[in-house]
């Protein structure tokens, strides 16, 4: 059974203190730095789902990141609809589907096979919205009006507020992360972790793996639309990179970073990787070299992740027991 560590349970408790307070006493920008980290780091946990629990290696997982956000788009520039309550449960729902498509076919694969279909189906994604112009072509759809849950004549939630959509984002990610460690404590959790460690045994004990693996899949491809929802509504702004193999490289970047297996990595990887590439950015025009080379360094000594080296570090501090005396025969 999935079960977080003391360390990561302190950790996570400081950081969700963090993010609940920040907003009352920090700047403007690094609010909207902070929702980005977020949203970032839910799309990173939807990847991390399939990557460190089902063994699924996934390089198309920016696809339902960005048919959600192109859903959110339509809905407000076409139809001129912003109810919450119609955009989200139909940009999540654009998500699953899609995954539920090419999760069915992409199963059916494994290894090099399964990593080259996902990539190819985001592909043909990437490439349809880029050559429709119905769909803004390259350009995408820029749109002013954002989401809002209205009840009569009251607007209870608007996000086109900086601080709604940044707490909106907050609650979000708590309960996508709740959610997770509820799933994988579940039968279904241990099933599919089991299908990632042995996957020959699981099918000797009877169960379904392509059923398992399917119902995996959509569950992080549905994650990863509500990121794409988050996005698209912070941003105002969806275009087909969206959806690009680079997307979903950065994402991969994150959970192997932050470390894999573990839900809470993600998070720490997407805050690293963001708040490295803003700050160096700024400082030199080549620095994805310093981006490349600190991600390489990662991968070599720290080959668990971020995660992995708090760990270890907690583990060094812990209280050993006192030595046994020796008793004479």
């Amino acid at each position: 059974m999935y079960v977080l560590s003391r360390p990561a349970l302190v950790l996570l408790l400081m950081m969700a203190i963090g993010l609940g307070f920040y907003p009352l006493v920090g700047d403007s920008y690094y609010i909207r730095l902070l929702t980005k980290i977020m949203v970032l780091g839910l799309f990173a946990m939807s990847l991390d789902l399939l990557i460190g629990f089902t063994g699924l290696i996934s390089l198309g997982h920016a696809a339902f990141f960005g048919v959600a956000s192109y859903a959110v788009a339509w809905y407000i520039v076409k139809a001129g609809v912003t109810s919450l309550l119609l955009i989200l449960p139909t940009a999540i729902g654009a998500s699953a589907a899609c995954a539920l498509v090419i999760g069915w076919l992409s199963i059916r694969t494994a290894g090099i096979y399964f990593i080259m279909i996902t990539l190819a189906f985001a592909q043909m994604l990437h490439a349809f919205f880029k050559d429709q112009k119905y769909w803004g072509g390259t350009d995408g759809f820029n749109f002013y009006d954002k989401p809002q849950l209205v009840f009569g004549d009251t607007v209870l939630l608007d996000l086109s507020n900086r601080l709604t959509l940044y707490y909106f984002t907050f609650a979000i990610l708590v309960s996508a992360f709740v959610f997770l460690i509820v799933l994988l404590r579940s039968p279904f959790g241990r099933a599919i972790q089991g299908v990632k460690v042995n996957e020959g045994r699981m099918r000797a004990m009877g169960y379904n793996i392509r059923h398992l693996k399917l119902i995996s899949f959509i569950i992080a491809g549905s994650l990863a639309g509500v990121a794409g929802f988050l996005e698209a509504t912070r941003t105002a702004y969806v275009n087909p990179e969206l959806m690009s193999w680079h997307m979903s490289g950065n994402v991969m970047i994150m959970v192997i970073l932050g470390g894999m297996g573990t839900l809470y990595g993600p998070l720490l990887g997407a805050l690293a990787l963001t708040l490295l590439g803003d700050n160096i950015s700024s400082m030199w025009d080549h620095w994805l070299l310093i981006m490349g080379a600190f991600v390489i360094a990662v991968v070599m000594f720290l080959p668990e992740g971020i995660a992995g080296l708090i760990e270890k570090t907690a583990n060094r501090f812990k209280r050993k027991p006192p030595p046994k005396e020796e008793t004479e025969p």
